[in-house]
């Protein structure tokens, strides 16, 4: 009998991951929402692209600056408690931005320094929560697994904005932030419910520069390795600010108020929600190499158009195929990813990966991409960073075999 084309038949095998699945996709609702009001009021206070990129850029920069020793400390601590400990500390932030906020107290200081306290403890909960997955599932249904937490990441990009814009009209940007911090008890409780076996410490360990250096050796030389941690880079620090840009583009590009700028993440969360849920569909039937090429591509043309346009009617269904293709890029990079590495090695990679997809993507991609659109306008820094993208993505994956082979 050929394997089921269900796409949830993970959660229906594993009760650990079914109960880490719901608790998170509950608990990305919430984050969204703040995501989505955190980007609009930064533009609500000051008005300037380039505060908005420079939000979302000191949100990541301790991410770029400290996960790689995150990395080194998640492969000698148990995953699932530093997991824990983060949602509680994430749990403490959003009610601080929600009661400065709500109390009127609210600065772009403010904003800046509790953005940056997010991004301390993501460089430490990214690659623990990543690492933990397989523990989860298991190194069989881990592809699966990946791609269903990029379709609840998904779900959550879809009904977050819709639910933020709403509560932004009806009682005020403050409540965006504390549903947030409500919505961590979801998480928490999934978390305390899971059952694995007794964690047994690593018998041999090494400095944590050490720890660092012997992950770094084994990037490099690695050649599979290196190659998807160079298409990852340079798709993360081009590609994903246009993200970072969307405030920008929806109130000075396309006209739209904070309802019209929510129906746009939604419909790149509808895109990556349907791309994600294939990809959990087909699992290892299709070629990897091939996936990760065909959507590379598109991507990065998609972006391209996607500069051009000027009417809503145009960009909604434009960003539909974007989060599609984003997402099938990055769920198969990261499956890819988590398959070819020793388990020793994990949690150092997934911290390299959270590096670059996360830190580079922000600190540097939305930083640039801030600055770029403060001096010649949003739609200028997105098109030619999609050109770059392409032009990257055919050296790479056109005329290399290493990567369109996997």
């Amino acid at each position: 009998m050929p394997p089921s084309l269900n796409p949830f038949r993970t959660l229906v095998r594993h009760r650990n991951f079914r109960l880490f699945w719901l608790g998170q996709t509950l608990s990305l609702i919430g984050t969204w929402m703040q995501a989505m009001a955190q980007g609009w009021l930064a533009l609500e206070l000051t008005n300037n692209a380039f505060y908005v990129g420079l939000v979302a850029t000191v949100t990541s920069l301790p991410i770029l600056l400290f996960s790689l020793h995150a990395g080194a400390l998640v492969d000698r601590q148990e995953k699932l408690r530093l997991v824990k400990a983060g949602q509680v500390l994430f749990c403490v932030q959003a009610a601080v931005l929600w009661w400065v906020t709500w109390t009127g107290r609210v600065t772009i200081g403010w904003l800046l320094a509790l953005a940056t306290v997010n991004g301390l403890i993501n460089a430490f909960e990214i690659p623990a929560r990543q690492s933990l997955v397989i523990e989860l599932v298991g190194r069989e249904d881990l592809p699966g697994a990946i791609a269903l937490n990029s379709s609840g990441f998904n779900l959550a990009r879809v009904v977050g904005p819709s639910i933020g814009a709403l509560i932004i009209a009806q009682f005020g940007m403050a409540w965006c932030f504390g549903v947030n911090a409500i919505s961590y008890v979801a998480v928490l409780v999934g978390l305390y419910l899971i059952r694995l076996p007794a964690w047994i410490p690593p018998t041999q360990t090494v400095s944590p520069s050490e720890a660092i250096r012997e992950g770094i050796r084994y990037m490099r030389s690695t050649r599979s390795i290196s190659g998807l941690m160079w298409l990852v880079a340079v798709y993360s620090v081009l590609g994903v600010p246009y993200l970072t840009l969307m405030p920008v583009v929806a109130k000075q590009q396309l006209g739209l108020g904070a309802a019209g700028y929510g129906a746009l993440l939604s419909c790149v969360g509808i895109g990556g929600l349907a791309g994600a849920l294939g990809l959990a569909a087909v699992g290892d039937r299709v070629r990897r190499g091939a996936v990760l090429a065909g959507s590379s591509l598109s991507y990065a043309v998609l972006l391209i158009a996607f500069a051009f346009i000027r009417m809503p009617i145009l960009a909604y269904p434009f960003l539909l195929f974007i989060g599609c293709a984003m997402i099938v890029n990055g769920a198969v990079a990261n499956a890819t990813l988590q398959h070819l590495v020793p388990n020793e090695l994990r949690g150092r990679m997934m911290a390299a990966y959270s590096f670059v997809v996360v830190g580079l993507s922000q600190v540097l991609g939305s930083f640039a991409a801030g600055t770029v659109a403060g001096v010649v306008g949003a739609p200028w820094a997105i098109g030619g960073a999609a050109a770059i993208m392409l032009v990257f993505a055919y050296a790479a994956l056109v005329r290399r075999p290493e990567l369109r082979t996997l």
